[in-house]
């Protein structure tokens, strides 16, 4: 029998939270404005997130745009990492990228050392999942290596395409290469439709958004005066659900 698939799904809502475990994800990975990618969410949400019953890795990216970092904006992300372990949650997703896209080793580690003296000093260590900071990099088996030696637990990665459908062969590759090392994480683009391509590539953790989203009026005052987008929505619990049950049923 193959190893049980695990679904993480990203949310930016408490309606989302709510979605996530209805419809039976078993992590969830908590962020604010996924329209780009997915930002560090409000300590607010985080509170919320830490009080539900799954699992809650929070993602700590101060802005949309690429992963290099400054000083100021290093310390940002250190700072999430200490909210992450204060508020209880399993852990934290985190990336940077040198200015040719390789992973920042030097910053990467000091993070890694960070999250692993704060768990050790909650007394539960907080899980380390690099992000599509990886999808970025000029060679995924170079830099597959480097996290792996860094001690992150899982690399989220589309296979370095815009859509993990797209990376199947690079995923398929960089599963085989980690032999258990280190944990493959697929997401981007990942509905039902994906899972049997996905889970071929042997790959054992799925991430997606699960959302519905609809088009957003372009008379809405909301819209007119730039406070929602062009789209709109939130996570589906169905969505989560016939994820769980494709994901199941590939088991």
């Amino acid at each position: 029998m193959q190893e049980r698939v695990t679904l993480e799904v990203c949310v930016e809502t408490v309606a989302g939270i709510g979605a996530a475990v209805a419809g039976g994800a078993d992590r969830i990975e908590l962020c604010a404005a996924l329209s780009v990618g997915g930002l560090t969410p409000p300590a607010s949400l985080i509170r919320a997130a830490a009080a539900g019953p799954l699992p809650v890795h929070l993602l700590a990216r101060p802005r949309a745009g690429g992963f290099v970092y400054d000083a100021a904006e290093q310390a940002l992300i250190a700072g999430d990492i200490r909210d992450a372990a204060e508020a209880g949650l399993a852990g934290v997703v985190i990336g940077a990228s040198a200015a040719d896209r390789r992973l920042d080793t030097g910053v990467l580690a000091q993070w890694v050392a960070l999250a692993r003296a704060l768990g050790a000093a909650r007394g539960a260590a907080l899980s380390l999942t690099l992000h599509r900071a990886f999808d970025l990099v000029p060679d995924p088996a170079v830099a597959l290596e480097e996290a792996a030696a860094l001690g992150f637990d899982r690399i989220l990665t589309s296979g370095c395409a815009p859509r993990a459908i797209d990376g199947v062969a690079t995923l398929a590759a960089l599963h085989a290469q980690a032999a258990g090392r280190i944990v493959l994480l697929a997401g981007s683009g990942v509905a039902a439709a994906v899972v049997p391509a996905i889970l071929a590539t042997g790959i054992r953790e799925v991430h997606a958004s699960a959302r519905t989203l609809h088009d957003t009026s372009v008379d809405a005052p909301e819209r007119r005066f730039g406070f929602i987008g062009a789209q709109t929505g939130d996570t589906d619990a169905a969505q989560v659900a016939a994820l769980v049950e494709k994901l199941r049923a590939g088991s």
